[in-house]
Formats: C-alpha cells, sequence, structure tokens
C-alpha cells in the first residue's frame, strides 16, 4: 500500500452502483471496472457497468422525474438548488477526499480551487432559473397578442470527463434542474465516486428521478445518446468522443451540446513582463497536471524574450513541487491512469530532432501515474506536439517573427477553445482579441472563470457553451404562443 493511500470513500459498499429514481440499484451486467486512486495505483472499488436495460430504467425514472420536477416554479427549483449548494459547501470535505482518492488531485487544491467555483456556479443558476427572459408579448399582427414561453426540454444526457469530474457534472446538471430538466449523468468510468456521492446529497432536495447517475464505459455512453428517452444530450470530452456522440443522436435529431478538447496558444510579445508571465503560465500549464483543455502549454513567445521565457519557464517548471496530494505544499498530482501517463510519455519520445527538452520530459515514481513537469522548445508549427492535445503536465515553446505570424501560428490548429495574449500594448491586446478564432481570450492573464461568463469553443472544440445565461438558454426550448384577441 502506497505511503499516500489513506481511506476516505464513504460509500456503502466497495462494489459502485447506478443511482436511479432515487436510490442505488445495482447494474444489470456482470462485467465490473477497477476504479484507481491515481496516486498509487490501488484499486479504490468496483464499478458496475450498465446495459440496455439500465439505461432503460433510468430514462423511465427520468421521464417520471420530469412530470414533477418540470410543473415546479422557478422559486421552488431555486431554492432546491441553493440548498444542495450550501450541503455541498457544508462538506466539502467529504467531496475534496473523494476526488483526491479517485484522481490523486492535491487535497488542498481541490478546497481551494474547485469546490468553491462549483458551488458559486450551481448558486448562480439557482439564480438564473428566476430570470429567464424573453421578448415582450405585444400585439406583433393586428388583433392578435403574442408571447413566448421559455420551457424545459425534457430528459438531458450528460457525460462528463476524468479530469475535473465533480466540477463538470456541475456544469451538466446545473443549467439543466435550474430550467426544469430531469438529468442522467453517465461519468467516466475512472472517476465515478464523486459524482455518486453528489447523487445522494441531491437526492434530499429533489424529486425521485429528477437526478440520475448511470455508471459504465462508452457503450453505456452510446446507448444513452441513442436512446428516443433522451431529449438532449451533452458531453465534455476529447475531439473523437463528441463526433461520435453527434452521429448517435443524429438519428433521433435531439439537441446536442459538445465542449470538446483545446490547444490554447499563449502568445507572449516582447514587451511582456517575462517573469509574471512564466510564473502565470507554469501554474495554469501544471494545474491538474496539464490535464485541460484550456490548459496553458502551448507558448509562442517574441524573439526579444523567447530566450529569457523559455529560461524562466524552466525554473518555474523545476520549482514545481509535485507528489503526495496530502501535502498541503504539493501543487501537481499525477496524470489519472497508466494508460495517460504513456501517452504523454508518447508525445515526448517522438519529438522531433530540433526540439529541445529544457527540464523534465520522463515518468516520475514508483507508484501512481505521475509525470515531471515538462517545457520543451524548438518546436515548429506542424509538429505534432503543437497541432494534438498532449493533455499532460508539457508546455511546448515556439519563436514568432513577427505579430501576423503569431497570429497565424495560434490559428492554425483544428481547436478554438481558449487563447491568451501577454502584452502592455493596449491595441495589439485587442487586435489579437478580435482575430484569435477561440471562444475564450484572457489578456494578461489565463485560466480564470466566472460562472456569469460563458465558456465553450469554435471549430473541433464544439459547440454549444456552458455557463452563463447563454449556456443556461441551451437548455429551454422556445414556444410561441399567440392569441386572436378580436375573436
Amino acid at each position: 500500500m502506497g505511503r499516500w493511500y489513506r481511506r476516505t470513500m464513504s460509500l456503502q459498499t466497495t462494489t459502485l452502483q447506478n443511482f436511479i429514481g432515487g436510490k442505488s440499484v445495482p447494474t444489470s451486467g456482470n462485467d465490473a471496472h477497477d476504479v484507481h486512486n491515481a496516486a498509487t495505483g490501488e484499486v479504490i472499488a468496483q464499478m458496475g457497468v450498465s446495459g440496455a436495460a439500465d439505461v432503460d430504467a433510468a430514462v423511465q425514472a427520468a421521464r417520471a422525474g420530469f412530470a414533477e420536477w418540470s410543473q415546479a416554479t422557478p422559486a421552488e427549483r431555486s431554492l432546491a438548488m441553493l440548498r444542495i449548494a450550501d450541503e455541498i459547501e457544508e462538506r466539502a470535505g467529504e467531496l475534496a477526499q473523494l476526488e483526491t482518492e479517485n484522481t490523486g488531485k492535491p487535497l488542498a487544491l481541490v478546497l481551494s480551487e474547485e469546490v468553491p467555483p462549483a458551488v458559486d456556479q450551481i448558486r448562480f443558476f439557482a439564480g438564473a432559473a428566476r430570470n429567464l427572459s424573453g421578448l415582450s408579448s405585444g400585439e406583433y399582427m393586428a388583433g392578435h397578442t403574442s408571447s413566448i414561453r421559455r420551457e424545459p426540454i425534457g430528459v438531458c444526457g450528460g457525460i462528463t470527463p476524468w479530469n475535473y469530474p465533480f466540477m463538470m457534472a456541475v456544469w451538466k446538471f446545473g443549467p439543466a434542474l435550474a430550467a426544469g430538466n430531469a438529468m442522467i449523468l453517465k461519468p467516466s468510468e475512472n472517476t465515478p465516486t464523486s459524482t455518486l456521492w453528489m447523487a445522494e446529497l441531491m437526492q434530499k432536495h429533489l424529486p425521485e428521478g429528477v437526478f440520475n447517475v448511470l455508471l459504465g464505459k462508452g457503450d453505456a455512453g452510446a446507448a444513452l445518446v441513442r436512446h428516443e428517452g433522451v431529449d438532449m444530450v451533452s458531453i465534455t470530452g476529447s475531439v473523437r468522443a463528441g463526433k461520435a456522440v453527434a452521429a448517435g443522436a443524429a438519428d433521433s435529431l435531439k439537441r446536442v451540446h459538445l465542449e470538446l478538447g483545446g490547444k490554447a496558444p499563449v502568445v507572449v510579445f516582447d514587451d511582456a513582463d517575462v517573469e509574471a508571465a512564466a510564473e502565470m503560465i507554469a501554474g495554469t500549464g501544471y494545474f491538474n497536471a496539464g490535464q485541460d483543455c484550456t490548459a496553458a502549454t502551448r507558448v509562442i513567445a517574441g524573439p526579444g524574450i523567447h530566450d529569457a521565457f523559455v529560461e524562466a519557464l524552466t525554473e518555474q517548471a523545476k520549482g514545481t513541487v509535485f507528489g503526495d496530494p496530502l501535502d498541503e505544499n504539493t501543487y501537481m498530482g499525477p496524470v489519472i491512469s497508466q494508460v495517460q501517463r504513456e501517452r504523454v510519455a508518447g508525445f515526448v519520445e517522438r519529438a522531433p530532432s530540433h526540439a529541445r527538452v529544457t527540464t523534465g520530459g520522463n515518468p516520475s515514481g514508483e507508484q501512481g501515474y505521475f509525470f515531471e513537469p515538462t517545457v520543451i522548445d524548438g518546436l515548429r508549427q506542424d509538429d505534432e506536439m503543437i497541432q494534438d492535445e498532449i493533455f499532460g503536465p508539457v508546455i511546448t515553446v515556439q519563436q514568432f517573427s513577427d505579430e501576423a505570424q503569431a497570429l497565424a501560428w495560434a490559428n492554425g490548429v483544428k481547436y478554438g477553445l481558449a487563447s491568451s495574449v501577454w502584452t502592455k500594448d493596449h491595441g495589439r491586446a485587442m487586435r489579437m482579441a478580435k482575430h484569435l478564432d477561440f471562444g475564450c481570450v484572457w489578456i494578461n492573464t489565463h485560466i480564470p472563470l466566472v460562472a456569469e461568463m460563458p465558456h465553450g469553443g469554435f471549430k473541433q472544440s464544439g459547440y454549444g457553451k456552458d455557463l452563463s445565461m447563454y449556456g443556461f438558454e441551451d437548455y429551454t426550448r422556445i414556444k410561441h404562443v399567440m392569441s386572436n384577441i378580436e375573436a
């Protein structure tokens, strides 16, 4: 047993079960999947794997829950969600321990950087439930009064990733439930524990069937997407998974929301504060071991500061404390699995001869799935590490010649989720923000998100928005009601 291992799971059994219709129920199949502690490699639980009968049961429960929940007033839905947020906040330690045990995230950072924004996001959607708006009622045709109704869609299927298990669950159920929908959530098979914990907590505040958790692998997710009783599907995941979801939803023409991969460019101009930029970029590139679609892992640096920046970034990487997730000084934990560590290592091993690893580049430790904080300089625009998402603690650096080339390189990938620009020149910053083909542009910072502003990308990063009123409206449908007032 690893020296960091500390049993924290509060679930009653080591075999994880579906949560359907307000209670835990066993999966119908005989298969099971091992759930690991990413920091030690230890098996912490076995997860049941859902089949077609489980998907049907979840849809039936959700439709029954929707029939009741959709009739609740905005005030009633808002109050229930505020109570959920309050209880999560009160029990934050339990949630953080579960997340740390499963993912290997540093416990202190889960408590300070993940739980508070997730709670705030639930409260935001609780308030949004009472603030839907539309065109004012009026006589747009003589003798007829028109009005707009915003209604819930029905049953929403959500598929969440392993990099932010409980936070991405919040991003799915927050707007869905606030709008009056019911939800079936399928977490990643690697990280189901915190989602099940939240389902049990939420059940005290919701009608049965409003929030359900379906365990399983890709087959379970595909069956959920295809099911005709599901009215909308939302996924946060890879481009490959997003394309499969879009294709699976096409037959029933259900609404689809895709938040997929990213390859965020970080354009650092010669007038930027090198030390401040290096510190922030390392912090946001190595946070969550680089397993973030918006991570600051693709730096495009100006010719005047390139060498100094690489040196400063290398020192930041060397100073990044990684390892024991229970140590308050730890900043970076492991990647999620041995498969993911091998994937990250493969990118580095295939680095072209013109690239230079200035620090890191290797797996680390005898237990768990750690990989050293890494900096790679000298890469070219068509290199694999520039074009493809690494999803690990690897920051690459390119040297551009002028603003036009920096912009071309920044936009020259298939992704369009997030980006940042570092400069003291306001005009330049605004020009770059206008032309960067990404759903978010940060200026002299990287990665902060707020509930009031949308998050979502362009190109193969998907479509639809999370967070904000823009995201909330995605979970509603619009109905026009016209009355003949002269009849």
